[in-house]
This record gives structure tokens, sequence and C-alpha cells, in this order.
């Protein structure tokens, strides 16, 4: 890449040319090629653990403990989301997304190494480490190259790689255990890694930082914290601690304790963590909200198409994966049109309601579909519907909130929107797991109490009718879930797309 782009050059030189000129489209797929490679890295590595999950406790046993493997990674790449945005915003997007490569590379070998199951869970957290800054600096540094009003095409193939590797991942999960070991899915990400770092340093030049490099070390700490407290509070309550256990108090008080004194701090503060002046801006506290309930809705609900599809329908876990991956299809499909058709009017706000109205719709037709016990003829194009509706709110909403926000912030805000994401998908998981739990006790009791122990065939067909009306019942509420999203998106301003990648406004 032969210029390097200079968003905010405020160093009192005169400014260069070849700084300032816009990258080539040549360079931009360069760019663009190592973007992909990242975002197949953390997709793949997203969804390749959970198949080797029993060669794991087989090996290492501590079933009990097993949620950690996975829990450990969720709590600590979302929990470092924001800080990546801001310390991309303060050193440049290269050396960030360096290291968060090479520190979800530290955490793949050290977990490929593990002897026990608390090393595994220990390196999965420094994995995720990591990993918390793969995606949301992929989709800064797209902000950067890309204007606005050019941006869906590009959006739209990273959204493809994404959809594609998810669905690729525990298939290769698969394959990797049976024919080596499960620490060799770990392993797997090694030459992948060395190629997006390969890709990322031959295309992508190192930027002057857009703000002062001053670290609020301070409210790093407090944010990731408090972050923390609340997400093992959302992670753990109703599984592995009880909602009114101590445990849950103490982490509950202390997530508010810590966040309020981040508050305070970041109002004293010249350069907080993570600035409070984003939340004066309306579209962009909209668009969090607009973010967290889809994927509360979305994936408290699609976490449940295996479990229809195993326990009501008898289906073999491997054939489930290829009825739940039309989801993906229908991620993919949209994000390409989206970008290719829809925004080249130049505006985003009309396919977010689409989509929302679509996965609001799809939702309650499986609800029903699944409560009357219809074909799967008529459950398959609900799950692409939903898929379709999923993919023409994730781009949008990335491109309303970098198009508003000045390049200052640019880094800050599309992590955080990121981390509102993350965190509405991790209370909806829970959320969505109590509501299955509830209805299950209160209907399976009664029930199978009242057939006969010598009628098994009678009492399968209970249970099975059972986790039927309880599987429903998760997806009516996530229709609901996200019909709340789709009311709140009907107040989210609709600003121009710009037509230039990185304007000179460096203000707050």
């Amino acid at each position: 890449m032969s210029t390097e782009i200079d968003l905010a050059p405020g160093t009192g030189a005169a400014p260069d040319t070849s700084i300032n000129a816009a990258p080539t489209r040549r360079e931009i797929r360069s760019v663009l090629t190592g973007l992909m490679i990242v975002m197949g890295l953390a997709a793949i590595d997203q969804s390749i653990v959970a198949t080797a999950l029993p060669r794991i406790i087989a090996e290492f046993g501590g079933v009990a403990h097993l949620s950690w493997v996975v829990t450990a990674y969720v709590l600590a790449s979302t929990a470092t989301m924001p800080l990546y945005g801001k310390l991309s915003d303060q050193y440049g997007r290269k050396p960030a997304l360096y290291a968060a490569i090479l520190l979800f590379l530290l955490g793949s070998i050290l977990s490929g190494l593990s002897q026990s199951l608390m090393q595994l869970i220990a390196f999965r957290a420094v994995q995720g480490l990591g990993a918390g800054g793969l995606l949301p600096l992929t989709q800064i540094i797209m902000g950067d190259l890309v204007p606005p009003a050019q941006r869906g095409r590009r959006q739209g193939s990273i959204a493809a790689v994404y959809a594609v590797c998810s669905v690729v991942g525990p298939l290769a999960g698969g394959i990797i255990t049976d024919l080596l070991s499960w620490h060799w899915i770990f392993y797997a990400n090694l030459p992948i890694g060395a190629v997006a770092l390969y890709a990322i340093g031959r295309a992508l030049h190192h930027t002057p930082p857009l703000r002062a490099r001053r670290i609020d070390y301070v409210g790093a700490v407090l944010l990731t914290s408090s972050t923390t407290a609340c997400l093992l509070v959302l992670a753990l309550g109703g599984s592995e601690w009880a909602w009114n256990s101590a445990r849950i108090a103490a982490c509950g008080a202390l997530a508010a304790a810590l966040g309020v004194a981040f508050v305070l701090h970041a109002r004293r503060t010249p350069e907080p963590v993570l600035p409070l002046a984003l939340f004066h801006d309306r579209l962009f506290v909209i668009a969090c909200v607009v973010l967290a309930f889809t994927f509360m809705g979305l994936l408290g609900s699609s976490l449940f198409f295996p479990l229809y599809f195993q326990t009501v329908e008898g289906i073999s876990p491997a054939h489930s994966g290829f009825l739940t991956g039309p989801l993906m299809v229908g991620v993919v499909v949209s994000s390409i049109f989206n970008g290719r058709v829809l925004l080249r009017g130049g505006r985003y706000k009309p396919a977010q309601i689409a989509g929302l109205a679509l996965a609001t719709l799809a939702f309650a037709v499986l609800a029903a579909c699944v409560a009357s016990a219809q074909p799967l003829v008529m459950v398959e194009p609900a799950i692409i519907a939903v898929g379709l509706g999923l993919g023409l709110i994730m781009p949008n909403m990335t491109i309303a909130v970098q198009n508003a926000l000045p390049a200052s912030h640019r880094g800050v805000g599309t992590a955080t929107l990121a981390f509102f994401r993350s965190l509405g998908g991790l209370v909806g998981v829970t959320g969505a797991g109590a509501i299955l739990a509830s209805k299950l006790r209160h209907s399976a009791v009664p029930q199978l109490a009242s057939v006969s122990a010598h009628s098994a065939g009678i009492a399968h067909g209970v249970a099975t009718a059972i986790y039927r009306h309880a599987i429903a019942g998760v997806f009516a509420t996530g229709a609901g879930i996200i019909a709340i999203a789709l009311g709140f998106i009907l107040f989210l301003p609709e600003l121009p797309l710009r037509t230039h990648p990185h304007p000179n406004d460096t203000s707050a």
C-alpha cells in the first residue's frame, strides 16, 4: 500500500499530499483481504471449540466447570472491546490490531499446551483478551478506508466471510479432533493468524494517532472490572450460581459500585477510556440499544435450534447442524444484497426496519410452527428468514454509527457498539436458558406424574411435547424482544452518508 491514511494530522506540520491521498481500489482490496482473514480467524474459533468439548471432558474430567471453557473466553473478549477502540484512537489501528492478533495466537498456543482443565480455562481467557479486538478493529479500519456511502458492498463481504466460517467451524473442529486431537483445534489458529499478520503488515500502513497518547489506566481498570463483574452475574446467574446467592449479590454490588466510580472518574479525566460524550449522541445511544435488544432476542432464541432438532424432532447432532446452516445462508444473502443494492440509495434505516420486522415475524412463525408440530418444511424457511433479517441489521448499524461519529471517537464508538451487541447476546442466552428451565420445571412434573410407569412410550411422547412447547415459548419471547428493538429503531436519526472516508473533524 503506497499511501498512508492520516485521519487527523494535528501535529502542526504542513499536510503531506501523499498522506491525505485516498487509497486506490487495489489498496483497499489488499486491506480487505487481510481483514477477511482476521474475521475468519475470529469466527472459526468461536464455533470450533464446542465440537471438541466432549473430548476435553473425557481427558480432563471436571464436567461441572466445562462451561468456563467458553465463559472465560466470552467474558474476556466482551470486557476488552471498548479498550481496543480507545487504544486504536490513541496509537493507531495497525498496532492495536497487531496486539490483538498476537495476544490471540499466544492464548491459542497456551490453550493447545494445556495439561488440566483449569489451565485451559485460564488460557482461553488470554485468548479472549486478544479476540476482543478482532471484530471491532476490523470494522474500525473498514470505516477509515471506505466512505459510508460506498461501504455497504465491503461490509457485506466481511459479514459473508464471518457467516461462512461460523458454519465451517464445527465441521472443521470435528475433523481435526477425530484425526489428530482437540489440542490441534487451537494450533490450527497459528497458520491462519500468521497469514493475517503478513497480509495486514503488507497492506495496512501505520497511521498517526488521532489523540494524544495519554492512557487512562484508572479508567481502564474501573471499566474492565465493572464490566467483568456484570458479565459474571449474567453468565453464571441461574446456572452455576443461584440468583439469590451471596455471590450474585456481591458481584452485582461490585459492578454497580465500580460503574459509578468509573462515571465519576470519566467526568474529571480529559481523555477517558470511554468518553461519556458518546452517550450524548442520540443516534449512538439508540444504535446501542437496538443492537443489544436485537442480539438478546436472536442469540437467546437461535441457541435452541439444535436442541429443538435433536430433542423434539429426534435428528442426529450432525444433521441438526446441517439444518441450522440456513440461518447463516440467510445472513450471507441479505448482507450481500444489502451492500450491492439497498445502500446504493444512500439510506440505511429502511433496510434495518425491514430486517427487524422480518426477524420478528420469522420468530413468531417459528413459535407457531414448533408449538403446533408443523413439519420441517415449514420451519426451515422461517430460519432462513431470521438470517435474512439479521443480515440487514448488523452492517447497516455499524455504518450508521461510523457515519455519525467524528474521526477522533470512531474507534471507541465502533468498539462500544460491538460491546453492547455482545452484552445483549449474553443476556439473551442467559435469559433464554432461564425461561426454558422455568417452563420445563412447571410443565414436566404434573404431566409426567400422570403417566403410568409402564407406559414408557407415552412418557417419551409427553416429554417431547413438553420440550416442544417450552422451546416454542422461547421463540415467542425472542419475537417480543426483537419487536422492542423494532420500536426503538423508529426513533433512529438518519443522517446523509458521507462520500469521503474520514472527515478532518477531530472534535468530541
